[in-house]
């Protein structure tokens, strides 16, 4: 029971933030290549990608392996900002991979309503536009490489 009630908060938490997690069937370093890939090939800027696990490694902590590759679009960041200016906590857009306690390879991202429900946003069309591409980018970084 305590199970079932634990997995049940866990996913209504998820549920809850607007997390959206994928699995990869390639490995951490090749999901943030191919992520970095399709990204490029979109003209978006790229602009930082952290390593948790190799930071936690430099003060001798132990964490799976965790990448978090930070990109966007300043033209549709700018137009989100200048409706709310704190929707700037929120950008960049960002994709953390990660190998979870079973060592599958995940994705997760947030669900771009939450950038709406969260800010004094009226953009339902740019929020739906970056759902879709946010769907399109990590589908094709978690396809395994005979797809």
């Amino acid at each position: 029971m305590k199970k079932i009630l634990a997995l049940s908060l866990v996913s209504f938490a998820l549920f809850a933030n607007d997390i959206i997690v994928k699995e990869s069937c390639v490995s951490v370093d090749d999901t943030v290549y191919k992520l970095k890939e399709v990204l490029k090939s979109k003209n978006l800027g790229i602009f930082a990608v952290i390593n948790h696990s190799g930071n936690a490694a430099a003060v001798d902590m132990k964490l799976n392996e965790s990448k978090m590759i930070v990109f966007g679009n300043p033209r549709l960041g700018t137009a989100l900002m200048q409706q709310d200016m704190k929707v700037g906590l929120d950008l960049p857009l960002r994709v953390l991979v990660y190998k979870d306690v079973d060592g599958k390879v995940k994705m997760a991202y947030r669900d771009g309503s939450w950038l709406k429900n969260k800010h004094l946003l009226d953009a339902p069309k740019k929020v739906q536009k970056m759902n879709k591409a946010m769907e399109m980018f990590t589908t094709k970084a978690a396809q395994c490489s005979n797809d």
